[in-house]
This record gives structure tokens, sequence and C-alpha cells, in this order.
């Protein structure tokens, strides 16, 4: 029976031969991520249970990365349950205050993240591991405590678009630009429950870190899970990276694989894409929306907080100043030192940039970049909700990181291409 990549590795979990779209399975997990909004929840869940047990405490990957430093007495009670409930099991792979990270830039970094196994993890962009070609999918803090007690979760297969990524990028476009193109044409709900798998030359061209920016965004679409098949790019992040055991089983969709649907886009046409507000799907061409004043540029998150966004970043801003207030987030602690020692901070620095250590905060109006009322913000994360990051009156921007630095020296949108 031909399988796509998805429906093989539910079947591999499950222990089934075969599986199609539609079919429920009681799969195994191999990877699930704990942070400290959903995680607390899921304790007090398992303790109300009188269950006092988790499935393999070197299986479970533990980081506080919302609130982190805590914010607030609030934040600072989430952060000591959290604490207190990985030491109390002994969890190997803890990462504290001061290794702690965001979740999904963490754990590729630090090599928990293998192709073709299951990841869950309580936060909805969990779906960023599929780009290392494994079923990754967030869940809510129910389905959480049952995993982290059972190691066991049921899933209803689901049915997969293909999206063929063609030609080459040009100069100032990027896969944050693809994704926004991709959730453009399909809409906010376009696949609903759905696995959004990604294949074509232009994917092959994307480093692992371009990859996790599309595969991270897939739940804007409505997505289960977001994938991509394993490749030399994948292998080479991962040598020398993994942590526990360094094999893995290797999947890749079949010729005459099922799907619902296939889309083609030619990223060689593609030009720098903002969300406008309030949906991610409200995408527009930058020729089309640039000159909209802005009060604030934000650089980080899950979608856009790695090296490589940094390095471009720094390439945009160097010399410069910025004209509004500019939030610079690295997203891990190894890539916070290592931005600082290949000189970006002194590049952000003399820009007036706002240089800030690991956390969520502001990409869900947490802190450390809080929008006040009718202020705009070009940001690199993946939501622009009403009142996401702040004031439900103020409005956020998605876009890439070229076009956020960009956008930043203007002090309104712009055209990332003028910098470049």
């Amino acid at each position: 029976m031909s399988m796509t990549i998805t429906e093989k590795i539910l079947a591999r979990a499950s222990g089934k031969e075969s599986v199609k779209a539609g079919d429920l399975v009681d799969a195994q997990i191999d990877v699930v991520m704990c942070h400290d909004v959903t995680t607390p929840p899921a304790i007090s869940m398992l303790e109300e249970k009188g269950i006092d047990v988790v499935f393999d405490p070197e299986k479970i990957v533990v980081t506080p990365d919302h609130f982190q430093p805590a914010k607030d007495i609030k934040s600072a009670q989430l952060m000591k349950r959290l604490d207190k409930w990985a030491r109390k099991y002994n969890i190997k792979y803890y990462y504290k205050i001061g290794q702690a990270g965001v979740c999904h830039a963490l754990l590729p970094e630090q090599g928990h993240i293998r192709p073709g196994e299951v990841i869950v993890g309580g936060d909805s962009h969990t779906c960023t591991y599929g780009a290392f070609g494994a079923f990754s999918t967030g869940i809510g803090s129910t389905d959480l405590a049952a995993a982290i007690a059972t190691g066991k979760l049921w899933f209803k297969v689901p049915e997969s678009i293909k999206f063929v990524l063609n030609g080459s990028f040009n100069k100032g476009v990027y896969s944050k630009d693809v994704i926004l193109e991709a959730i453009r044409l399909i809409g906010t709900d376009g696949a609903l429950y759905k696995a959004m798998e990604f294949v074509g030359p232009c994917l092959k061209e994307m480093s692992m870190e371009a990859r996790m920016s599309i595969t991270n965004m897939a739940i804007e679409a409505g997505g289960k899970n977001g994938i991509m098949a394993f490749d030399e790019v994948t292998r080479e992040y991962l040598n020398g990276r993994l942590k526990g055991k360094t094999e893995y089983e290797l999947f890749e969709s079949d010729a005459d694989a099922e799907y619902c649907q296939t889309i083609e886009i030619d990223c060689s046409v593609l030009e720098p894409m903002v969300a406008l507000p309030h949906l991610p799907s409200n995408g527009a061409k930058i020729s089309e929306c640039a000159g909209k004043e802005m009060e604030q540029a934000y650089i980080g998150s899950c979608t856009n907080g790695r090296m490589e966004d940094l390095r471009i970043v720094a390439d945009i801003l160097k010399g410069k100043k910025v004209a509004i207030r500019t939030l610079i987030v690295p997203a891990t602690p190894t890539i916070w030192k290592q931005a600082k020692d290949e000189g970006l901070f002194d590049i952000f620095y003399d820009a007036g940039c706002v240089i800030a250590a690991p956390t969520c905060g502001a990409c869900l109006g947490g802190f450390m970049g809080i929008l006040a009322d009718e202020e705009r913000c070009v940001s690199t994360t993946n939501r622009n909700f009403v009142g996401r990051m702040g004031h439900p009156t103020s409005e956020v921007y998605l876009a890439s990181p070229a076009t956020a630095a960009a956008s930043a020296i203007e002090g309104k949108l712009i055209d990332c291409r003028n910098y470049l």
C-alpha cells in the first residue's frame, strides 16, 4: 500500500504495516516537549488523578521559555512548579534558567529531534520539528498529561497536502516569504487537520534553519503537522549533534502516495511578503504595502530567532541606525553567545537596538515588547491576531528578518531589497 511520509511514521509508531488517512492509531511517543505555560496544568491533572509517574525521564525535554526569566509572581509560580516537577522525576534533559531557550529552537539545536520519530509538545508550534522528517504536532495540557504518564497518544491519520516549491530564491526573498505565501493561498483553515508536506527544488537549497521557519507556521494554516523529507542538509545538521541514541529511521513518501491537494509555488517570482493584520493568511507583497508607518520592530521567536536570521539582520543594520524601537531576541543561549562572539551585538548596539535574553515573551503579548494602543509592529513572529502582542487596537505585521530590519531603519514597511 502506498503511503505518505506522515502515514509511514504513524504506521511505524503504532506497530502497523500500513495506515491511511482517517484511520485512528495509538502511537508510541518518542519525545515530549514541556514548557512553563502548558506543563503546570498537566502536572496538576496527573496529581489530581494520583498518577505519580513519568513514562521515561530521558524522553521528556523541559525548558521554560514563554515567561522566562519570570516577569511577575504568577509566572514565577509556574517556573517553580515546573522546576520542582522536573527535579522530582529526574528529567534528564531539563534546561534551567540560564540554559533555557525558545523551545522550538532549543530542541533541534541540542540534538533532541530525529527523523522518523513522533514528537509532541504542549505548544501549537511543535510542528516545527517536521523539518527533520519527523511527525511532530502540538497538543493541549490534557493530552500532554497523558503523554507524560504513558508515552502514548491516539491520532487520526491526517490527509496530506503536497506543496511543491519550484524555482530559486531571488535576492531579498526567504523561507518566511514562502510560508506566508502558502498560507495566503489556502487560508488559516486550508490545511485543517492535514499534513502539509513540502517538496521541490527550492526546498533543497534551504538550510535547516530556513526549513524550520516553514514547518513552524504549518499550524497557522490549521495544519496537524508540517513535514519535509530527510536529505543531506538534514544529515549534515544532525551529525555530531544528537543526544542519546544516534541512529534513526528514514521515511519518504511513495511516488504514488495519495494527496488530497497539490499546490505549486514558483519561488523565483516571489517578492518579500508581509502578513497584514489580523491573520497570518492576510499576506501582501511588499510592493502593495510599503510605506505603512511602524512604532516597533521585533526580531526573534521560534520562527526567526536563529543564527541565520540574526546574520541577515546584521548585514542590513551594519553602519545604520534604527528609526523605531527595535528588539532583537536570540532564541537560545547558544545563539546569543554565538551572535555576541561573531560581533553581531556590536552592530545591533551601534544601530540602537535592544538585545534581550532568550524568551518568547513579546510574541504572545507577555512581556519584553508589549504594544500600546494603536501601535504597529513589524515582527518576525508567527501570529498577528487581534491583541497578540499587546493592546487590542495595536497591529502586528508578520515579515522576514530582512524586511523587519530594513523597516526598522526606515520606520515604516520597506522593501528589504533596497538594503541588500
